[in-house]
């Protein structure tokens, strides 16, 4: 299935870049944007929470999205880890625009119904913005920001690799994998394959920052799959999973080879709590130091 050679390959490495791309602006590997103004208010006689959109002046109203892909407006996609296809880059390079953005083209089937300019969709679980799409040829475009060329893997890809593919969640999708931002915190290391009976043991090798967020039997994105770690070598700095027959024809880590790199996003709930944790011990040292 992957149909790309080293003769096709085209690498992005953060080097070739333009220097004015590779400034870290104050920006996440979200590429979506979306807004949404509303008030809130008590009723006096109840407690229940009343939403009313507030009113903006139509001067002021921005165009149907239709007419523009949108820039500026901040948005939280959200996924389950649940591949819906594979699909194919068909062109990884310059946007053609004279801001020296970078853009990826991938053919898809399944994640095109119901498209619409602006959609959040997770390639290899970086949440991307849709910002042209085809329906005749079956194809989208997404923009590659350089914060999401120095966080993820995207960068690698070569003409005809499979890269997973997920439309963000809607509030009647089924939740059956974990909550999965599309933000990915960086790259592992494929350490190993090892088969056993028709199932499929991976071992991922991952920073010491992310690490700590891994455990048994906790949740973790890889390339944007949801799986369930199985072990954590510390020693060895990598933590396992196991791939079922129906998943390893599903999603692209069996296409992969030892040494290639994958997109990971650790659980969010573990950052919450590290968070929470630390400012309750923050405070209790300053109520003894004082």
């Amino acid at each position: 299935m992957a149909a790309s050679s080293a003769s096709a390959r085209l690498h992005l490495p953060l080097a070739r870049l333009q220097p004015s791309l590779l400034l870290p602006p104050p920006t996440s590997a979200c590429n979506c944007y979306f807004s949404v103004s509303y008030s809130f208010s008590l009723k006096p006689s109840s407690s229940s929470i009343f939403l009313k959109p507030l009113l903006i002046p139509r001067s002021l109203r921005s165009k149907p999205l239709k007419s523009r892909a949108p820039r500026s407006r901040a948005f939280t996609c959200l996924f389950t880890g649940i591949v819906e296809e594979m699909g194919h880059v068909e062109r990884l390079g310059p946007s053609g625009d004279d801001d020296g953005g970078i853009e990826m083209r991938i053919a898809a089937s399944t994640v095109l119904e119901g498209v619409q300019l602006g959609d959040s969709i997770a390639v290899n679980g970086t949440c991307l913005t849709v910002s042209h799409f085809d329906p005749g040829a079956s194809t989208f475009t997404v923009g590659l920001s350089p914060e999401t060329l120095r966080r993820t893997a995207l960068g690698e890809l070569g003409l005809g690799s499979p890269v997973n593919l997920e439309r963000s969640l809607q509030p009647i999708s089924r939740m059956g994998g974990h909550i999965v931002q599309g933000h990915v915190d960086g790259t592992g290391e494929i350490a190993s394959f090892v088969p056993e009976g028709d199932s499929l043991w991976v071992k991922v090798r991952a920073t010491p920052e992310l690490l700590r967020y891994v455990v048994p039997k906790g949740f973790i994105a890889v390339d944007g799959t949801s799986l369930t770690v199985v072990k954590v070598y510390e020693e060895e700095g990598c933590f396992d999973f196991m791939l079922v027959v129906y998943t390893q024809q599903k999603v692209v880590i069996p296409l992969k080879k030892v040494g290639d790199k994958v997109n990971l996003e650790v659980d969010i709930l573990g950052k919450y709590v590290e968070k929470l944790l630390r400012g309750r011990f923050d405070d209790h040292s300053a109520a003894i130091t004082s």
